[in-house]
């Protein structure tokens, strides 16, 4: 019996020159826009606010390039408290979120059913009124007439509130628990979202085997659905942190003089004082750069393999 040699493969065909160029070039043009867009602006903005940070002069004799990092020591120190306030009312208003929309994702995910697209339409549906007048409902809403109040004072919850001063006597408008009421109201939705697409995509199976294995609900949902989510829990915190730590709204419309944030100082500085511009860029640069590593220590903690 005779042995015969394989037979030669074929060279595999080369695309051309101008093939393989084009083909290295197409991710490029296809970022382009998108690289575009960030550059105008994203990048664009933050230097400029970086720039006029540096820079002394008022509205008046105009604003000269001095290098004047001493507007970042008057925006720390002059403003320490609000800065405090910004973060105090951000931190809350996640964990608030956090608790409040995780059992309504939960429940719309599992317990929804063929009602799944209604309920989360109207979770959504809020949103599509101004930012600015579903704010100014919660005046009405914690008026002292209103029936949140008058629960709170039957129950005597506000003389607790009050004396841990988060709260104003029997009064809950212009006092910090009004603020941070209004920011949970109004970041609620960017809570709820992530965590329905993570919890949606986990296979109820996995609770049935749960109990076949002898756990409760509770060990279930600890063993099971909380890790199988945290992607919607990371990615949640983030989307409400973020915009809650740079909001001031809510402060101005139901806080007090006492309960100042750092976007309104911002506010101040560019629209009604005339030489604010430099000390206002540096209050706004340091906001952004402390949110920034705030954001990168936490998603570095919670880690960052599955948010995709």
């Amino acid at each position: 019996m005779s042995l015969q040699a394989p037979p030669a493969k074929s060279p595999v065909p080369q695309p051309p020159p101008a093939a393989r160029r084009a083909g290295l070039l197409t991710p490029w043009i296809l970022l382009l826009p998108g690289l575009l867009w960030l550059v105008v602006f994203f990048l664009v903005p933050i230097l400029t606010s970086v720039g006029a940070s540096v820079q002394t002069g008022n509205a008046d004799q105009g604003y000269r390039l001095t290098w004047d990092w001493g507007n970042y020591g008057h925006g720390l120190s002059d403003y320490l408290p609000q800065y405090g306030h910004s973060l105090l009312y951000s931190v809350l208003c996640t964990v608030f979120c956090l608790l409040l929309g995780y059992p309504v994702a939960y429940c719309i995910a599992f317990r929804g059913g063929r009602f799944k697209s209604l309920l989360m339409a109207l979770v959504v549906v809020p949103s599509f009124t101004s930012f600015l007048i579903r704010t100014i409902a919660w005046k009405t809403i914690l008026s002292d007439n209103g029936p949140i109040v008058s629960v709170l004072n039957d129950l005597h919850v506000l003389n607790a509130t009050t004396a841990m001063g988060w709260t104003v006597g029997n009064h809950v408008l212009a006092s910090p628990a009004a603020v941070v009421f209004g920011m949970v109201y109004n970041f609620l939705p960017f809570m709820i979202l992530p965590l329905y697409t993570s919890l949606e995509k986990i296979d109820p199976r996995l609770h049935e085997a749960g109990s076949d294995l002898y756990c409760d609900t509770f060990a279930t949902w600890r063993r099971v659905t909380l890790p199988l989510s945290m992607p919607g829990v990371v990615g949640g915190t983030l989307l409400t942190f973020i915009p809650a730590v740079g909001d001031y709204i809510n402060a101005q419309l139901l806080g007090n003089p006492n309960t100042g944030v750092v976007g309104q100082k911002i506010e101040d500085l560019f629209l009604r004082q005339t030489d604010g511009y430099p000390v206002g860029s540096a209050i706004s640069v340091v906001l952004m750069a402390g949110t920034l590593i705030l954001v990168l220590l936490y998603i570095r903690k919670a880690g960052t393999e599955d948010l995709i």
